[in-house]
């Protein structure tokens, strides 16, 4: 059994990562030299480093410490959302990746200015910024929180150093740089994991079998309950989420979006999307599984799990005590570069967005040496906002951490995946129609949040925020934003029939790209699946 302190071999390997990750930093910071080199690198990055890109944007300190957590106290329920992902992204990605790619210039929320205006541009690319922001903070925390119940350092100093590295390197190298660290820092997550779980199963006390009989008997692999009740976290509630999961993230979130306008061809984008997808299971499983170890381990090895220490605590704790020297050094990198992935991915993106969706939109004409120096600015200054929200974690406390941020998502979501649905799936509606939705939802978010939420008022019971008795909201918080989004989409497209459309949208629906691949495919002699992609 080791100490729960770090080796100096440990330090050695975590000082060469954060090494390595400056060095690429400084590289790559030649290249930053225009926004388009800065935000998209100039479209010639390869499919493949694009989709580990995206896994690694996907896979966060969330992943690393809460679904280990997750795994430790409960079962793999919330595993489902995962798997809803890749499922309901193989029904669109052929048709967003392509009609993206043709209508915006950086973007995403570009595309729904197009369709429905101004207003559905700021609404949508508004919620991006809210949640994008909260969301750093807690990989920010969660990071800092295992890694001072490790090092036995200060928690708000590790959040300030983490946060000054990954700022840096970000400000400097640009998306191209984001990639290539994201593929170097994908590639130690998963080796992390693996040697986390292969470490687990040997040192077993009675074999890797028993390890695995004693979870799977007592329910710790069930993806339950699976009721149709939506008042309780089951397995239908984390499936529907996940569903508008995905076509929020892929439809609508500029970190995978962005992703898209890098590659060099629509094919080289779809590939890219997919493999970051179908990636991203396995590691969001491993992650999960991990946990299940932990809890089986311990289980069967009494004694050693000192009282007081569960959830996101117990997989720091098997790693500062059960891992040799020098791989504990690997798993605490593994653990950097999973926050620090997702950070880079999402500060580059603030940035596009602030550019593009506010400050271009405003002034057109621009200097683009103008755009590159603001666009560093806002790197700067939304990387310290979000280690600041890192910090009033770590004074407020993070329990339940990872159902936190699913709320957060849910809440700031606020319809922007119905926006989406009605942009590329309906013809009809129209600009009024959909801010008419727009407000139903922002309504509904309003009383379901309120009328669901309980806030701790010192007595012996936490209070809601408005109490309506039966008539508050009486589903589970995940619930809220998969409405939100139902509510968005039905209130706009009925509503649309009230108003006249102002003008012929459908080349920016999915009705337009099935016109042009079907009159494109007789000329070019392309099959079903390959339809308008640019060839490699």
């Amino acid at each position: 059994m080791q100490t729960e302190t770090l080796h100096w071999i440990d330090w050695t390997i975590i000082a060469v990562y954060i090494g390595l990750i400056a060095y690429l930093g400084k590289r790559f910071a030649e290249k930053g030299k225009s926004t388009d080199g800065y935000f998209v690198g100039s479209r010639s990055i390869p499919a493949w480093a694009i989709g580990m890109s995206v896994l690694a944007t996907l896979i966060s300190s969330v992943t690393f410490l809460a679904y280990p957590g997750q795994g430790f106290s409960g079962n793999w329920i919330l595993l489902v959302q995962g798997l809803a992902v890749p499922v309901t992204l193989l029904t669109f990605i052929w048709v967003i990746v392509p009609l993206y790619r043709q209508f915006i210039g950086l973007s995403a929320y570009e595309y729904f200015e197009k369709r429905f205006g101004f207003f559905a541009r700021l609404y949508s690319s508004l919620g991006f910024l809210m949640m994008h922001f909260t969301k750093m903070g807690t990989v920010f925390y969660l990071l800092a929180l295992a890694l001072a119940s490790m090092t036995g350092q200060n928690t708000y100093l590790i959040v300030l150093l983490v946060g000054i590295v990954t700022i840096l390197y970000t400000w400097a190298g640009g998306i191209e740089g984001v990639i290539w660290m994201d593929v170097i820092q994908g590639l130690i997550l998963i080796a992390g994991g693996i040697v986390s779980c292969v470490l687990l199963l040997a040192k077993a006390p009675q074999g890797p079998a028993a390890l695995l009989q004693t979870a799977w008997e007592n329910g710790k692999m069930s993806m339950g309950p699976f009721s149709w009740d939506f008042t309780r976290l089951t397995f239908w509630v984390m499936f529907i989420n996940g569903v508008f999961y995905a076509v929020q993230k892929y439809g609508t979130d500029q970190t995978i979006v962005q992703r898209f306008l890098v590659a060099k061809t629509d094919r080289k984008a779809i590939k890219a999307a997919l493999m970051g997808t179908l990636l991203c299971v396995p590691v969001w499983t491993l992650f999960i599984f991990i946990g299940t170890l932990l809890w089986a381990f311990y289980r069967t090895a009494p004694g050693l799990l000192p009282a007081g220490i569960a959830g996101d605590q117990v997989f720091p704790y098997f790693i500062m005590t059960q891992i040799p020297a020098g791989l504990t050094g690997l798993i605490v990198a593994a653990l950097f570069s999973a926050a620090m992935s997702t950070l880079d991915s999402d500060l580059n993106c603030l940035a596009a967005v602030g550019i593009e969706d506010f400050y271009r939109r405003f002034r057109p004409n621009a200097a683009d040496q103008d755009c590159l120096r603001l666009g560093k600015m806002i790197i700067l200054v939304c990387g310290l906002v979000s280690v600041g929200i890192a910090c009033l974690y770590v004074r407020w406390g993070g329990e339940a951490i990872l159902g936190t941020l699913f709320g957060l998502y849910a809440v700031f979501s606020g319809g922007i995946a119905g926006i989406f649905l009605l942009a590329f799936f309906t013809v009809r509606t129209n600009r009024k129609g959909l801010n008419t939705g727009i407000a139903a939802c922002i309504l509904f978010t309003a009383y379901a949040v309120l009328t669901s939420t309980k806030f701790d008022l010192g007595g012996p019971q936490k209070q809601l925020i408005v109490d309506l008795g039966k008539f508050n909201f009486p589903h589970h918080p995940y619930m809220v934003g998969v409405y939100s989004h139902i509510v968005l989409f039905v209130v706009g497209y009925l509503a649309s029939f009230f108003f006249k459309s102002e003008r012929d949208i459908r080349e920016l629906t999915f009705y337009g790209w099935r016109d042009q691949h079907r009159s494109a495919r007789p000329a070019s002699g392309t099959d079903s699946r390959s339809g308008m992609f640019s060839s490699e």
